[in-house]
């Protein structure tokens, strides 16, 4: 009876084991894909000051060269995840990599500022193809809770830690040869990840494109969105934040995003379901990562311009200099925040990370013109590392954990997007504000240098002040899960 029964046990398992490693080399293609996606949003930092002497951007025009991406990206991402689930996630992300590689070619060919804001306002849509519905074909592949978990630790290191790993990549490439080249390197990566995507990701059909994408609200919220950031950019950069352009631009973006909401109301097939953010816990992960990213991102654009202008670091150096986030992110995200979900809670951990990151922020604020790194620096990067190894994966995991399969790909756009615009309005906020405090010191006759520092400064606290807020939202907000909790 024994021995009978033997060879039904066996044949199981052994059929079972190539298709459980195809779905982990799936996961690598998909994260390859977002490895050159989320490189691209932090590689262009370290080239700033090399593109802004090359191609003759002004401080606040320089910005663009981020938030040309970051406006398509954010603002498309929600239709590019609804088009996953009715077309098809794996054709999307395929149609993304084609669009953003072409648009990495132009961007490494621009000669002059329009040539390069419009190609990566372009690479932001290929950007957003891409990276939106990833997510949701890592929830499909992944069913069972802790591989889900596991997956998504992966993805999370990806996601964060590649933005460190980009900053090191851009300072070595920019050093090395010359910016155009940290645009070129996404042809053959792209090339690649589309080809191997084709291979070794299961095709789906989707649900079928005949109930329309919701192109009306697609257009209201990317318009909110590019009025909201060209408003703190230019008018509150130039004339005020209460100067009546200001008020008349912002009150447009504000009656843009109020007829998107009505739009998700009465629309037949509504772009964003608003069912979705009646789940407390994907309300509260979203509008979470809206503030830690805000602040996070401040910390990685004016961190590379504070170690390039205030400390005189080359760009390579930059890129060293960023390495320990890199380090603390991947060792937490892929081995160990997966386990403290399980045994503390994904709340309990995503708090745990956001302190860690409030803190990075608050010791950035002490860093002196004439700061050492040992002293200065390093303990913010490795705070920053740490905090974001546990509390991105941990808030992903909360914020895709309710998706049903038919809206994956829409929970899917919704993380990314609250990070795209958080990182977008956050980076022009803190931009806008930081550049507004040098010229004031500047103006009261404090030297070059610390006025930038100072104007630095004050960006790094309001980052503190919007990662506090996340905390906040955390604490009240989110209830444990205890499906996250060791059985």
């Amino acid at each position: 009876m024994h021995t009978s029964e033997l060879p039904d046990l066996e044949a199981p398992a052994s059929s079972s084991e190539p298709a459980d490693r195809s779905r982990w080399i799936a996961l690598v293609v998909l994260c390859l894909g977002m490895l050159m996606i989320v490189l691209d949003v932090t590689i262009v930092n370290v080239a700033l000051p090399s593109i802004q002497a090359e191609l003759g951007f002004s401080q606040s025009g320089l910005a663009w060269v981020v938030n040309a991406y970051l406006i398509a990206f954010g603002g498309l991402l929600l239709l590019a995840g609804r088009l996953g689930d009715l077309a098809g996630r794996r054709r999307v992300f395929v149609c993304g990599l084609g669009v953003f590689t072409a648009a990495s070619l132009v961007c490494g060919l621009a000669v002059d500022q329009p040539m390069l804001i419009g190609a990566r306002f372009v690479q932001g849509i290929g950007g957003a193809l891409t990276s939106a519905v990833i997510l949701g074909m890592i929830v499909t592949l992944f069913p069972e809770p802790r591989e889900m978990a596991k997956a998504i630790g992966v993805y999370a290191f990806v996601a964060s830690a590649g933005g460190a790993v980009g900053l090191l990549a851009g300072g070595i490439l920019t050093q090395a040869i010359n910016w155009h080249w940290i645009f070129f390197v996404n042809l053959p990566i792209g090339i690649v990840t589309a080809a191997l995507a084709l291979r070794v990701i299961p095709g789906d059909r989707g649900n079928g494109l005949r109930g329309g994408a919701d192109v009306t609200g697609a257009a209201l919220i990317t318009g909110a969105m590019m009025l909201a950031v060209f408003t703190i950019v230019k008018p509150a950069a130039s004339d005020g934040w209460l100067a009546r352009q200001t008020l008349a631009f912002g009150a447009i973006s504000l009656l843009l995003l109020a007829g998107f909401i009505v739009r998700q109301m009465t629309a037949k097939n509504p772009l964003m379901s608003l069912r979705i953010l009646a789940a407390r816990q994907v309300a509260g992960a979203n509008l979470i990562q809206l503030l830690s990213v805000a602040g996070m991102f401040g910390m990685f654009f004016l961190g590379s311009l504070y170690l390039r202008l205030v400390l005189g670091y080359s760009p390579m150096r930059i890129g060293l200099a960023f390495l320990p986030v890199t380090i603390a992110m991947g060792t937490l995200s892929v081995r160990y925040t997966a386990r403290l979900a399980a045994r503390f809670g994904p709340r309990a951990t995503m708090i745990a990370g956001l302190i860690l990151i409030a803190l990075a922020l608050a010791l950035f604020t002490q860093a002196p013109v004439h700061g050492g790194y040992a002293r200065y620096v390093f303990p913010v990067m490795l705070l920053m590392g740490t905090g974001a190894g546990l509390a991105f994966p941990a808030l992903m995991t909360v914020a895709m954990a309710d998706a049903t399969p038919a809206d994956a790909g829409l929970a899917s756009g919704l993380v990314n997007t609250t990070a795209q615009v958080g990182g977008a309005l956050g980076l022009a906020v803190l931009a806008t504000v930081s550049a507004g405090r040098t010229s004031a010191l500047t103006a009261h006759g404090t030297g070059t240098l610390a006025a930038l520092n100072g104007g630095y400064h004050l960006a790094f606290w309001i980052g503190t002040g919007l990662a506090v807020a996340g905390i906040a939202v955390a604490a009240v907000v989110l209830r444990p899960d205890k499906a996250y909790r060791a059985g």
